[in-house]
C-alpha cells in the first residue's frame, strides 16, 4: 500500500489506456510519456502496460507501507529515501528497495515537466473500461492523486525477477518535432506549414495532460468558417481560429472541429509530453 503524502501539483494513476472507446466519446487517456512508462515498469519486472504514478513537475511525497522495489523515470528529478534517523539520495532509471515505512521524496525537475513513479505490482486501483487511467478530460478512472490518498500494490509473486540493474541516461530532446502534412492542411494559406516550421513556438501556461498549447506566429487560414468534426489522434496540430496551434496529448478529445495542419511522429510524442511552460519548441516537416 502506497499512501500520498503530498501529490505535488498534479498525480494521477495512468497505465497504458483505454484504447478503441473514440466512438464511445472516450479518450484513450494512459500515460503522456508512454516510454518513461514502460521504462519505469521494466526496471522493476512489471508488464510494460502496469499502473503507475505520473507526477507533474515533480514535488511528491510518497509513503510506503509494505516494503517495495521502485523506479523512477521521465523528467529527472532529485530524489530522497526517507528513512528513521537518515537520508538516502536515489538515482533514476533504476530499480531501489523501499522498506516499509519509508518515504520516497521527490523533488522539481531540472528539466521535462512529467515523471513516472513504478512499484514492483503495480498500483491496483479498479480499472474503468479496461484501464487504471486517469482521464482528465471525461473524469474517467481515478480521481487525481491528494493528500491521504491510498494506492493498493498489486501482488509479485507471478512475477520475473529484476534483471536490469540501471537504464541508460535517457537523451536529450531534439532540437525541433517532427511532424508530417495534416489532413487539413488545405485549410490554411500555402505558406502556412512553411510558417510553422520557420521560427520557434513558445509553450503556454494553459498547456496540459488534453495538449500542448503553443504561442508564436499565427498560422494564417484560407477558408473561413469551420471544418466538420472528424476523429482526431495523438500529435495532431490543430489550429483554432487565432492561428495558435495545439497539440494533443493523451487525453486529448476523440473528435475535433478545428483544422488539423500537421501532425507529430509517433517518435516525438513523448517529447512533446515532456514540454514545460515557457519552453520553446521548434518544428520540421
Amino acid at each position: 500500500m502506497i499512501e500520498v503524502i503530498a501529490p505535488g501539483p498534479y498525480a494521477t494513476v495512468q497505465d497504458l489506456g483505454r484504447p478503441g472507446y473514440g466512438h464511445l466519446g472516450v479518450p484513450r487517456s494512459g500515460a503522456a510519456d508512454a516510454p518513461s512508462l514502460r521504462l519505469a515498469n521494466r526496471l522493476v519486472g512489471n508488464p510494460e502496460g502496469a499502473a503507475a504514478i505520473e507526477l507533474t513537475f515533480g514535488g511528491a511525497r510518497l509513503r510506503l507501507r509494505t516494503g517495495a522495489w521502485t523506479a523512477v523515470t521521465g523528467a529527472p528529478c532529485p530524489l530522497e529515501l526517507l528513512l528513521p534517523g537518515r537520508t538516502v539520495q536515489q538515482g533514476m532509471d533504476a530499480p531501489f528497495w523501499i522498506p516499509s515505512g519509508g518515504e520516497l521524496w521527490v523533488a522539481a525537475p531540472g528539466s521535462g515537466l512529467r515523471t513516472y513513479v513504478a512499484v514492483r505490482g503495480g498500483l491496483d486501483v479498479p480499472p474503468t473500461l479496461g484501464s487504471r487511467s486517469t482521464d482528465s478530460l471525461c473524469g474517467l478512472g481515478p480521481p487525481p492523486l491528494r493528500a491521504g490518498t491510498l494506492l493498493p500494490v498489486g501482488p509479485t509473486g507471478a512475477l520475473p525477477p529484476i534483471t536490469v540493474d540501471a537504464a541508460p541516461p535517457p537523451a536529450g530532446p531534439p532540437a525541433v518535432l517532427r511532424v508530417l502534412r495534416g489532413p487539413r492542411d488545405d485549410w490554411f494559406v500555402p505558406g502556412a506549414p512553411a510558417t510553422l516550421c520557420s521560427g520557434p513556438y513558445r509553450v503556454s501556461q494553459d498547456s496540459n495532460r488534453v495538449g500542448v498549447r503553443l504561442l508564436g506566429a499565427p498560422l494564417k487560414r484560407a477558408r473561413t468558417g469551420e471544418p466538420p468534426s472528424e476523429g482526431m489522434v495523438a500529435g495532431a496540430v490543430q489550429v483554432p481560429p487565432d492561428g495558435q496551434p495545439i497539440v494533443f496529448l493523451a487525453d486529448h478529445p476523440p473528435t475535433g472541429g478545428y483544422p488539423v495542419v500537421a501532425v507529430l511522429t509517433s517518435a516525438c510524442l513523448p517529447v512533446a509530453a515532456q514540454l514545460r511552460p515557457g519552453d520553446p519548441v521548434r518544428f520540421r516537416m
